[in-house]
Parts: structure tokens; C-alpha cells; sequence
């Protein structure tokens, strides 16, 4: 794959992706706006000549635990998943990441390797910008410190709620809370009900923190009770205020 980057647009800053199957032209100023909004025309311009897109198909891992965090990334179309190997060779994962949501810088603030894995769980564009310049960056934009220090703690608040909810919810929650997290991240077809993400029944069971026939089995429960129908890998939520309330009660 070959990454190129045109001149700069008036109001518009395209990297471009090229290769033997597809041409695509990224809008940074479009995808990165909340970062793009508070630097300046000159910091706009460093970005832009030091950004890369890159395009992972699904399953293939973006980076690995115990590698060496070097670029801050963006995910700006797809869905990815961070994860960790647990105690026999399980998995957990810790977060899903959607458009337009930045991931992988933690662990270089930190000064350490990365603790987890990420990878495309499907087709996945993502736009990768060297750590050392976004800590330029930070080092001369206040408003972009703050920014990311709102980024971490939001991502902290979660990390917490999650943590509790997965060790002290019955299967029942777990699964519950899950669905409503799916739901609240990548919403919902034209139908209004069908989650737009498909999961697999091992990947599901990972999220919520149980076995795969756990997963299963409580999933039929709910398909037996109507709150949901499953075709496949795709999720309907029937009724979402029982769903809401199976995660709540616990």
C-alpha cells in the first residue's frame, strides 16, 4: 500500500490512499474536527504532513500487547476492538471503538508498552499520527491538552463502571448491559432495532465478561422472552425497556 498526501484545500485536507484495488481520498479536517478545530493553520499543516491512513482488514491485529506505542490513532471508518489474553488464553475485551474515536496513546503518556492488543473487526480505516508530534502539539496548544485530558477521563469514567458491572452483574446484566452498550455505540439499522454490528457469539462472550455457552444459552433465554431475536449474527432488540431493566436490576 502506498500512502500519498495532496496540497491542502481551501477548508479541506485530503490524504489519499492508494493502491492497486481502490482510490480513496480522506478528509482530515472533516474526520479529525474536534482536534481540528482548536489547532492552529501552521499545527493543521504539521498534522497533515505527518499523518498516515492506513486500511486493516478484519481480524488483522493494529498493534500488539508489549509493542512500543509510536502513534496516536484515529479510527475513522469500520469498527475495531481492544483486547486483552486472559488466564487461559481467554480473551476479554476492554473496549469497542467507533468513527470518530481515538485510541493507542495511553500507554506512551504512561511511558510503557502497550497492555493490550487491538485489531479490525472489520474492515477498518485508520489514520496513525506520530506520537512524538502530537506531543509537540500538546506542548504548544492548550486547548489540545485539554482536550485529550477530557478524552482520558472519559475513557477512565467508563473503564471504572464497566469494571464493577462485569464482576458483580449475574449473567443475566452482563449480557443485558452489553446489548445496550452495542446499541449506545454503533446504534441501529433502518429498522430501528437490529444492532448495527454483528458479533459473534465468542467475541459477545468476551464483552461480557462470561463463557461462550453462557453467552449462548443466555441468549436463547432472551429470545425465548421475546426481549431480543437473533438471525444469525445479527442482534433485533425487541423490547429495549426490559433489556434496560435486565441490566439495571443486575
Amino acid at each position: 500500500m502506498y500512502i500519498c498526501a495532496s496540497q491542502p484545500c481551501y477548508r479541506t485536507v485530503l490524504l489519499t490512499i492508494v493502491d492497486k484495488h481502490q482510490k480513496e481520498e480522506i478528509d482530515l479536517s472533516a474526520n479529525l474536527a474536534e482536534v481540528w478545530r482548536v489547532l492552529t493553520d501552521k499545527e493543521r499543516d504539521i498534522l497533515r504532513k505527518s499523518s498516515q491512513i492506513q486500511r486493516f482488514k478484519r481480524n488483522e491485529l493494529i498493534y500488539y500487547e508489549g509493542d512500543e506505542p509510536k502513534d496516536m490513532m484515529c479510527l475513522l471508518n469500520g469498527k475495531v476492538k481492544i483486547f486483552k489474553e486472559g488466564v487461559g488464553g481467554r480473551s476479554q475485551i476492554i473496549r469497542m471503538i467507533k468513527p470518530i474515536q481515538y485510541f493507542g496513546y495511553r500507554a506512551y503518556f504512561a511511558q510503557e508498552n502497550y497492555l493490550t492488543n487491538a485489531s479490525a473487526f472489520e474492515v477498518s480505516t485508520v489514520c496513525l499520527i506520530p506520537m512524538n508530534v502530537v506531543t509537540n502539539l500538546l506542548n504548544e496548544n492548550l486547548s489540545l491538552a485539554m482536550f485529550f485530558i477530557r478524552q482520558l477521563s472519559v475513557d477512565l469514567g467508563i473503564a471504572d463502571e464497566r469494571t464493577v458491572n462485569l464482576t458483580q452483574k449475574h449473567i443475566r446484566g452482563r449480557l443485558a448491559e452489553s446489548l445496550i452498550f452495542l446499541k449506545n455505540s454503533y446504534g441501529l439499522e433502518e429498522d430501528g432495532a437490529t444492532l448495527s454490528i454483528y458479533l459473534g457469539r465468542e467475541d459477545l462472550a468476551n464483552l461480557s465478561n462470561m463463557t461462550t455457552s453462557n453467552a449462548i444459552r443466555t441468549l436463547s433465554m432472551f429470545v425465548n422472552e421475546r426481549i431480543i431475536a437473533v438471525d444469525g449474527r445479527k442482534i433485533k432488540i425487541i423490547d429495549h425497556e426490559r433489556l434496560r431493566k435486565i441490566s439495571k436490576l443486575g
